[in-house]
């Protein structure tokens, strides 16, 4: 058995008993997607949180991964200036083009910023530490909320998923992302504070939604940094179903060292350790999102 039918055949038998998940709603089983016959037009999804450390970049890199393996063709663009994605990716930021080149017009064609990376059908736009200052060098430009999705337009058509990594603010740049959008995804630290911070989050996507993006849909809220063994955790994870109801996802992140280990190793989890569970929980993730149609 080869070892991408192994993981999944590994997340489908540890489903196929009926039990109630983290979230306290009974555990569903998410089919394996079919391949697809043909790629193109990209459904933009944009990760956010102005709250820093809630798995953001995490969750970029690794639903990026995950659906690769699923046969999409993923574009993931860091739009972050500590371009972490970038190194969670083993992608280099310097002296390349990035998306900092792209937004200026320094470069016109996407297409000369886009890398490969380890993972086959997962490509990605770099940043670097110049990106903090495209705040300062769009303030004056017309249109310039916008700016990102006509960038992205050139490539939008030879690819399944583009996955935006916004940096953890509200500012220029995260509205440029949320512009861009079809989608945004939340990824939501089970801790007290981010949780205060979704309904601020929320209010920016509902006036982006209102004045710049009528389009825009918040997929969901993915549960991150989950701990069972804390009361805190589970109360958080518990709070946020009350309020978001179906907006949080069935799939919970939990906590683990092994995400570290592998951004320290420039590599997915589904590549430095495939039959993981915290492997496993993004491939199910992955499953989820296509099952709700937010991917095709």
């Amino acid at each position: 058995m080869t070892a991408k039918k192994r993981v999944d055949t590994a997340v489908l038998d540890g489903m196929d008993k009926p039990a109630v998940g983290p979230t306290g709603r009974p555990l569903r089983v998410f089919p394996v997607p079919e391949r697809l016959t043909g790629h193109g037009p990209a459904r933009i999804i944009a990760l956010c949180n102005q709250k820093g450390g809630v798995g953001k970049t995490t969750t970029a890199i690794n639903l990026g991964a995950s659906l690769a393996h699923y046969g999409r063709k993923v574009l993931a663009v860091d739009f972050d200036p500590q371009g972490a994605l970038s190194a969670g990716l083993g992608v280099s930021a310097h002296d390349v083009t990035n998306i900092y080149d792209l937004l200026l017009g320094t470069v016109k064609d996407a297409h000369d910023a886009i890398q490969p990376t380890s993972v086959a059908g997962l490509d990605v736009i770099p940043a670097n530490i110049d990106l903090s200052a495209a705040e300062v060098h769009l303030v004056n430009e017309v249109a310039r909320e916008q700016i990102l999705a006509r960038v992205l337009r050139q490539v939008i058509d030879e690819y399944d998923v583009i996955l935006v990594d916004c940096q953890p603010s509200l500012g220029i740049l995260t509205v440029n992302a949320l512009t861009a959008a079809h989608g945004v995804l939340i990824p939501l630290e089970c801790e007290f504070f981010a949780l205060r911070g979704v309904a601020l989050l929320v209010e920016t996507i509902d006036k982006v939604k209102d004045r710049l993006n009528p389009a825009l849909k918040l997929d969901g809220i993915l549960p991150t940094m989950f701990d069972s063994r804390t009361l805190h955790s589970r109360e958080v994870l518990e709070r946020a179903v009350e309020r978001f109801e179906d907006q949080v996802f069935d799939t919970v992140i939990s906590r683990t060292v092994k995400f570290p280990d592998a951004s320290v190793a420039a590599s997915p989890i589904l590549e430095f350790a495939p039959e993981h569970p915290a492997s496993m929980a993004y491939l199910q993730f992955a499953r989820e999102l296509i099952s709700r149609g937010a991917v095709a």
